[in-house]
């Protein structure tokens, strides 16, 4: 493990043992009620349509869209372990705040609409090929918490995910909330691609974990960790 990422973890560990003061800590839920949690995600929901023509019109295209370690080499141990002939592709949307060129010029429906959710930290399609799984791996950061909207999903040997102690089967048109910093995998055996829209959201908290949550999203992760994300997209 490189210096940067050793530092990233030891700080991330001391910044969520503050937030955990205030998320119940150990006790903290592995999913949530995003009417209760986070209504604002529910746009999403109610224009499935829209972002499933738009995701259709991109994947007619037959873009090259990278894999997710092509663009983060952070996440190399969940996006090529398991399966290395298989990819898990990313098309980008959002990273912490601001859009991509590609996805306000192929997808601006779907970007007019997460424009409208409050403290959006990133947002992309996840692509997985057949029989791509994800091995168990745990979100660094309590900061964000992570939401899925299904939007192509084969019926046989539905993929699943697990979250903590629970699994979710996905389904088109259908939404989960739930918290990246638990242990999670992606189970898929089946034979077609499947698509959801993953968006992070910071996570609800009392004002001050909440200022300090967004001078770290926008000030920190945004200057370093967006910065380079963006670099490469220009790259792959």
């Amino acid at each position: 493990m490189d210096a940067r990422r050793t530092s990233v973890k030891i700080t991330s560990a001391i910044i969520n043992s503050f937030y955990d003061m205030f998320i119940n800590g150990k006790n903290r839920p592995a999913f949530f009620n995003i009417e209760k949690s986070y209504p604002d995600l529910l746009i999403l929901d109610q224009n499935f349509y829209t972002i499933k023509s738009e995701l259709s019109l991109l994947m007619q295209r037959n873009l090259s869209i990278p894999r997710y370690h092509e663009i983060d080499n952070y996440q190399t141990a969940i996006s090529a372990a398991l399966n290395p002939e298989r990819s898990w592709r990313t098309f980008m949307i959002n990273l912490m705040g601001d859009f991509t060129d590609d996805a306000q010029n192929i997808v601006p429906e779907t970007c007019k609409l997460l424009k409208q959710i409050p403290n959006l930290f990133q947002a992309f399609f996840s692509i997985l090929d057949p029989q791509k799984s994800v091995p168990a791996h745990k979100g660094t950061y309590r900061g964000y918490i992570r939401y899925h909207l299904g939007l192509q999903v084969p019926q046989n040997n539905t993929p699943k995910i697990r979250v903590k102690d629970s699994v979710y089967t996905w389904k088109e048109k259908e939404s989960i909330l739930f918290d990246d910093s638990w242990e999670h995998e992606v189970i898929n055996h089946c034979n077609e691609e499947r698509i959801v829209l993953i968006v992070d959201v910071l996570r609800p908290m009392p004002k001050i974990p909440h200022m300090l949550n967004t001078f770290i999203s926008q000030h920190l992760v945004k200057k370093y960790y967006a910065k380079q994300l963006f670099s490469k997209l220009k790259t792959v």
